[in-house]
């Protein structure tokens, strides 16, 4: 069977795949329903599959559609590695957890964020003492409009333009996409407090993790960097042992917001942060696993066109149709060649943990 069959073009047919493989290799299912309501009707719902032994002291866990719309990527590596039976190659002291759809709506809504417009990996925080994104209200008006046409992307770009020229590349990425706790309205929001999402992940880790003695992370992301590159991202700080393993297990062939050398900016409330926190007496070791689609530009556009579709605009409207498009496209490309590059650095990549846990 080719790598394509394994990705889906929906949210319901990606889970539909996700349950039939994890069933046909024998792992033990458990699914977390989420309540809120889609605006498509579909039930929504995370769907957890282990394998192995739970006694077993090491652990691979992975995560799909941690920012929704970018689940496609996420979840055709999942359905693969297990349809075609890559998990046979896990050592028997090696457990293995696949988290599929950890945010169900913004999957089958074609939207990055949660049902409460919060992104997941910003959530993860002290929500009593949020960190302060003192860039934001300046970006804020151009990033947000409260109107769209076909000038807006224009205005847009010459916003951003203008913030860069004054205060430099980084601090616009910063500003923009490291997190925000002030506009719940806005893009990168990172809530309020704990949402569902977050919640569930914590029941995860909870209930799967503890006691480990070893626990490799990856979590499958796409929308930034070159075309089909899988760029892997440690969260952990330099000078950490984690990161010391991060670079050890990938032969140096991974990158640090930290240290200036991934295409991603420091971030506020990530999940992969939290989990290492949460699992005092456990070596864990995470990485983002990033996929380029489209250039950066339109990446954004298509992430403040949602943002405007969300709270100013008409779902069913022509406008809103081409939004959710440019949506798909700029985090799931539906190409051959793209899910086969997709498909060829997952397989490495996890591969590689295996290889570090079980050193």
């Amino acid at each position: 069977m080719s790598v394509s069959s394994h990705f889906s073009a929906s949210y319901e047919e990606a889970r539909s795949k996700f349950l039939d493989a994890a069933a046909a290799a024998g792992a033990t299912l458990e699914r977390f329903d989420n309540p809120a309501e889609n605006p498509r009707g579909v039930d929504l719902s995370t769907d957890v599959a282990r394998l192995g032994d739970p006694a077993a002291p090491a652990m691979l866990l992975t995560f799909s559609g941690t920012h929704g719309a970018e689940g496609f990527c996420g979840s055709g590596v999942q359905v693969a590695w297990l349809a075609d039976g890559f998990w046979k190659e896990v050592p028997d002291s090696v457990q293995q957890v696949h988290v599929h759809a950890i945010n169900p709506y913004g999957f089958a809504s074609l939207s990055r964020t949660t049902e409460d417009n919060i992104d997941l990996n910003r959530n993860f925080v002290d929500h009593a003492n949020p960190p302060v994104n003192e860039g934001w209200p300046k970006i804020q008006p151009v990033l947000c409009p409260t109107e769209w046409n076909d000038g807006t992307l224009d205005q847009m770009k010459a916003g951003v333009e203008a913030f860069v020229e004054e205060h430099g590349f980084w601090a616009f990425r910063e500003a923009a996409t490291s997190g925000q706790y002030r506009d719940p309205k806005g893009i990168f929001y990172g809530g309020s407090a704990p949402g569902w999402s977050r919640r569930t992940v914590e029941t995860i880790v909870g209930k799967y993790c503890k006691g480990l003695k070893q626990l490799a992370v990856i979590d499958y992301h796409t929308g930034l960097g070159p075309r089909g590159f899988g760029e892997r991202i440690i969260d952990h700080l330099p000078d950490t042992p984690g990161y010391g393993r991060a670079m050890d297990w990938y032969g140096g062939d991974a990158s640090s917001p930290y240290l200036g050398t991934s295409t991603s900016a420091k971030l506020t409330g990530q999940m992969l942060d939290w989990i290492d926190r949460a699992l005092t007496g456990t070596e864990v070791t995470a990485i983002a696993l990033e996929y380029g689609t489209e250039p950066e530009d339109k990446v954004i556009g298509a992430l403040t066109s949602d943002n405007w579709l969300r709270f100013h605009g008409d779902l069913s409207s022509a406008r809103g149709r081409e939004i959710k498009q440019k949506v798909r496209d700029a985090f799931y490309q539906d190409a051959n060649d793209w899910k086969q590059m997709i498909w060829d650095r997952a397989l490495d990549t996890q591969r590689l943990a295996l290889q570090g846990l079980t050193r």
